[in-house]
């Protein structure tokens, strides 16, 4: 479980720094800002439970 909680946090560290990539890749052009935004709370919000649910279980 330790394990795959630190591959989810990995992978919402990732979205949050390659957010404007990941968003021109799957998205429209219009939308590039607010994709990037929401990507980047929602891996925020992810790293965050991630870690606190790690910090629990230790």
């Amino acid at each position: 479980m330790k394990i795959f909680l630190l591959i989810i946090i990995a992978i919402s560290v990732t979205a949050i720094y390659d957010a404007r990539k990941i968003g021109d890749k799957f998205f429209s052009s219009s939308d590039k800002n607010k994709v990037a935004k929401i990507i980047k709370i929602l891996g925020l919000i992810l790293c965050i439970v991630c870690g606190i649910i790690f910090c629990i279980l230790k």
